[in-house]
């Protein structure tokens, strides 16, 4: 075979390896390197002398490792066998990804588990050209961009699932409302994946989620949808407000069914009350309507006492009635309630009238001591 006088290849935006495919060289032979390439001397499955654009005439001191393995003799006819590879160091943008199949993932939201869908486009280029030959090509002569991406198809679409899980989740984001942050969530799908590129010596340009979606038929998200609006309306009216008119519903349904009696339509409605979780809010409905039921207990009363000019209490009745007994409290004692616009005698609270009226009065204080002689 011929010895080889311009070792050279023309780069193209589908190979990012390829191995010259002659071995017979000699010295003086010129090494062409073109603008985003990287060129390495191989050897019996090694890495020697690498070289990046530009032309390089090889001389036994420009192979210096390569020479120390092979002894080149001097001379510019000297010939020597040994593998050169080319690293194509342009930028991929247009490298495709979807999901085959949907992603299955629970809304954080609303606890319901809906099919999603995504598909978008990364950009790439090799960083490191002898991590990325030594890691990934191997012996083989070429390697395409579209070994690139069918190496990495699998490890993007099994990372997707637990990406988009941990942003919704961090961000307690509806898949309902995942539309609106498709810019977000590619940047962080870039951050994450650039970590595993890396290991290869590759980096990730960027990576773009075009859509992110789930089918509108789906039973789940008719369930989704409507979690969502029952969310809203709990939010705009108020839990304890929505639980009383959802009672309110039971027994309106309950008093449509056969036998209208009250007792039926007392035992219907506190059965389906409690299969809704809306026991309590039934319990006083039923109460309302059951005439024979003991009136409410009034609420408690107290009083606040200003006892040598400082604040006091509140005190409930029975209190009260301890400090009157004891004459802290008389007559022209101030006293305060909620409702008083202003402090006033506790003898012209009718609260206070029984509780003068129904306590002794205190004991006489003792009669003083007798004179001393």
């Amino acid at each position: 075979m011929a010895l080889i006088d311009v070792v050279k290849h023309q780069a193209n935006d589908k190979d990012f390896v390829y191995k010259f495919p002659s071995e017979d060289l000699r010295l003086g032979t010129q090494l062409v390197v073109s603008i985003s390439q990287t060129a390495f001397f191989v050897k019996g499955g090694k890495i020697f002398d690498q070289y990046e654009s530009g032309t390089h005439t090889l001389k036994s001191e420009n192979i210096p490792l390569l020479n120390k393995l092979i002894n080149l003799p001097f001379g510019s006819s000297s010939p020597f066998q040994a593998e050169v590879w080319f690293v194509n160091l342009i930028t991929k943008m247009d490298v495709k990804w979807g999901t085959a199949t949907p992603i299955q993932l629970e809304d954080p939201k609303y606890g319901v588990i809906v099919p999603v869908r995504a598909y978008g486009q990364y950009g790439f280029r090799i960083s490191n050209a002898r991590v990325f030959l030594e890691t990934l090509v191997g012996n083989m002569t070429v390697f395409s961009s579209d070994k690139v991406s069918d190496y990495f198809k699998g490890k993007v679409l099994s990372s997707l699932t637990s990406l988009i899980s941990s942003k919704l989740i961090k961000e307690n984001v509806s898949i309902l409302e995942i539309s609106v942050m498709l810019d977000e969530m590619s940047d962080f799908a870039l951050n994450k994946l650039n970590t595993d590129f890396n290991k290869f010596g590759i980096e990730l340009i960027n990576f773009n989620f075009i859509s992110i979606n789930v089918p509108e038929e789906d039973p789940s998200i008719v369930k989704l949808k409507e979690a969502k609006d029952l969310a809203a309306k709990v939010r705009i009216i108020g839990r304890d407000v929505y639980q009383m008119d959802r009672s309110f519903d039971v027994l309106d349904k309950a008093a449509q069914n056969e036998g209208g009696a009250v007792g039926n339509l007392m035992g219907a409605g506190i059965g389906l009350g409690v299969g809704l979780g809306a026991g309590n809010q039934m319990g006083n409905v039923a109460s309302s309507l059951n005439t024979n039921m003991p009136p409410p207990p009034p609420p408690l009363m107290e009083f606040y006492v200003l006892l040598n000019n400082q604040q006091n209490g509140p005190f409930n009745l029975n209190k009260l009635k301890e400090l009157i007994m004891s004459g802290t409290i008389n007559k022209d004692t101030l006293v305060w309630k909620t409702g008083m616009a202003n402090w006033d005698n506790a003898g012209s609270q009718i609260e206070f009238v029984s509780l003068f009226n129904s306590t002794p009065p205190p004991p006489p204080p003792p009669p003083p001591p007798p004179p001393t002689k």
